[in-house]
Parts: structure tokens; C-alpha cells; sequence
């Protein structure tokens, strides 16, 4: 096995020179701007993030500020993002930090993990970079370069192969010198982002490519262990893209958990039978009539959504419409004040 001493002082000289020290969160780097970088970075590119979070910043510039924002007003800022329950769980974990934590982000780790959407690895790269503390990481982009570095068979999801990481991700920690936990969880982050990719790994590059194992076996594709693969379910919906005479346009909200929680969307509906029940009691119209637009096919995580798309003018609203909170009738210029789904946002803006 590579030794761990050497890791952490090579992947620092690297980053010295190639890593990214320019990044928005990093100046200045204050618990707050660390803590939404890192639960924007979930899952998610630096280049995708860094707009969105100079956004956002600029509207939420401080915890207590996040706080006391409206459910609306973070979906809007967050919408196109993806992965909404981190949105949810920002905006209740910046609540939880003005009653429970005198407004600001808790500097312990077992306060920190304890907060909505804060994991074990997250909670880690605040407290490295917030606050200089040791604290290990182990993201899908660390996972992969210890698998990597150290030869770790076994998919990284799995509990035996993530606690193996674990432990590896803490023998590293002893030889990060004093004052560079900050720079040493960047670093691991880029590296892993920019070098040691999933495909197509700059090996040749590698400030450890004389410890990596995969690389001296000749397993950099095969390491980490994919996971054990199986076909992504597909399900069919139908939406509902309803216009008054006026030209505004019915939405309705979700539900606080599931698919889309909390942003806005179009009425949808499991079935035509059941989009055809609920325009019944909620417009007049000839439901019939309506034009076929260009169907969505959006993947989530664990399916695959076909969303057939309907639309209808003119129609008629019953007065129940009114009394719904979660029903409303938008005007267009209204619509970037709200929460969308990305893809229901590009079928308005194509309209």
C-alpha cells in the first residue's frame, strides 16, 4: 500500500502551483460563504456552481439574511441547480442557526453534522476551511483518488469500502503541515476534479503518480469499483400548461417533499385520466382541445421522467383557484420570481 505520509506535502506542491485560488467562497472565506459553496458543490461542477453562488450572495449576503427569506425567494435563486432538497435543507439549517446558534454556523462537528443536509464529509470541509481544523473529507472526488491511490477494491458506496476510505482519509491528516487544512481540502477537491478524473485521468501529470497503486497495476479504469449497475425505471406523466384571457399562466406548487419539492411546476398528473379529473374541477374548457407540446424527458437520480405537455388558452378559471395557496395564476414577467424546475422552465421560455 502507498504510504501516507507522502500524499498530503505533494498534493500541497501541486496545488501551489495548478490548484484554484480564486474561487468566489475563498474571498473572503467565511463560514457562511464555505458552508453554501460546499452544499452548491454537491454533486454539482465548480463552473456550473460559481454563478449561481455570486447570485445568491448577492441576495442572501449573510446567514440571518437566508433565514429570513421566503421558501419562494430560495427556490428562485436556487432553481436550475438540481438536487432541490438542498435548497430545503439550507434554507432550514440557516433557521435552525438563528434560534438554536445566535445566527451564526456552529464551529463543532457534532453541531454542525446535526443540522439539515450537513454530512460527515461536508460537516469536515467547513470546519477545515473555516476554521484551519484537521478534519478529513471524503467526497465522490476524494473516494475516487484514494480507491485509486491506494488500490481499494470494491465499490466506495458500499459501508466496508467507505470505511476503509474513511480511515485512509484520516492516516492522511497526520502529515498535513500546521495551517494548511484549508488549502489541503481544497486541493483534494481539485485534484480530483481536474486530474484525477473519472475518465480519461491525467496520469502522466500526477504529483503521486509514484505511490499510486491502480497506475502500477494497470487499473486506473477499473478503480474505483463501479457500482453494481441496474436499468434506470422509467414512468410517463402528463402536465398541464393552462393560459387565462389575460395570458397568465396556471402553476401549482409541490409538495414539500418528493420530486421538485417546493418549487413551482405545471399541474401534472400520473395519468391523462386523472389530468382530465383535476381540469374538471379546477378550469372550463374543452380539455380535448388542447395543443400537444414537445414532450419533457428529464432524468433524476433514480428514474427517468417522460412528462407528456398539454396546453390550452383562453381557459376559464373556477373560483376555487383563488382560494389554493399552492395554485396561482403567474404572469410571464412574473416568472422569474419563482422556483422552477429547469426543464419547465426551458418549455416556458421556448413559448
Amino acid at each position: 500500500m502507498s504510504q501516507p505520509s507522502a500524499y498530503p506535502p505533494r498534493l500541497l506542491a501541486w496545488f501551489d502551483r495548478h490548484g484554484r485560488h480564486d474561487l468566489p467562497w475563498q474571498h473572503p472565506r467565511t463560514p457562511y460563504r464555505v458552508w453554501l459553496s460546499e452544499i452548491m458543490l454537491q454533486q454539482t461542477q465548480v463552473a456550473v456552481v460559481v454563478p449561481y453562488f455570486l447570485r445568491f450572495v448577492e441576495r442572501f449576503p449573510t446567514l440571518p439574511d437566508l433565514a429570513a427569506a421566503s421558501t419562494d425567494e430560495v427556490m428562485a435563486h436556487w432553481a436550475g441547480l438540481g438536487y432541490y432538497a438542498r435548497a430545503r435543507n439550507l434554507h432550514a439549517a440557516a433557521k435552525l442557526c438563528v434560534t438554536q446558534h445566535d445566527g451564526a454556523l456552529p464551529c463543532g462537528f457534532e453541531a454542525l453534522h446535526a443540522l439539515p443536509g450537513i454530512g460527515r464529509s461536508t460537516a469536515g470541509a467547513i470546519l477545515a476551511q473555516a476554521w484551519g481544523e484537521r478534519c478529513a473529507i471524503l467526497d465522490g472526488n476524494v473516494k475516487r483518488v484514494l480507491a485509486r491511490l491506494h488500490g481499494v477494491d470494491g465499490w466506495p458506496g458500499s459501508p466496508a469500502v467507505e470505511k476503509r476510505l474513511w480511515l485512509l482519509a484520516q492516516a492522511h491528516l497526520e502529515h498535513v503541515p500546521a495551517g494548511r487544512m484549508a488549502d489541503y481540502t481544497q486541493a483534494q477537491m481539485d485534484f480530483g476534479a481536474t486530474l484525477c478524473t473519472r475518465a480519461n485521468p491525467a496520469c502522466l501529470h500526477c504529483p503521486v503518480q509514484a505511490d499510486c497503486i491502480a497506475l502500477r497495476e494497470g487499473r486506473v479504469d477499473t478503480l474505483p469499483t463501479p457500482r453494481p449497475g441496474k436499468p434506470l425505471p422509467e414512468r410517463e406523466a402528463v402536465a398541464l400548461l393552462l393560459e387565462n384571457t389575460h395570458g397568465q399562466l396556471l402553476l401549482q406548487r409541490r409538495p414539500p417533499t418528493g420530486i421538485w419539492a417546493s418549487l413551482w411546476t405545471l399541474p401534472q398528473a400520473d395519468t391523462d385520466a386523472l389530468m382530465r379529473q383535476w381540469f374538471a374541477h379546477q378550469a372550463h374548457g374543452d380539455y380535448d382541445a388542447a395543443e400537444e407540446l414537445p414532450p419533457i424527458v428529464h432524468t433524476f437520480s433514480h428514474y427517468r421522467l417522460h412528462l407528456r405537455a398539454l396546453r390550452l388558452r383562453k381557459v376559464a378559471p373556477r373560483d376555487r383557484v383563488g382560494d389554493n395557496e399552492d395554485l396561482r395564476w403567474i404572469a410571464r414577467d412574473e416568472l422569474a420570481t419563482l422556483g422552477l424546475p429547469a426543464p419547465i422552465r426551458k418549455l416556458l421560455d421556448s413559448l
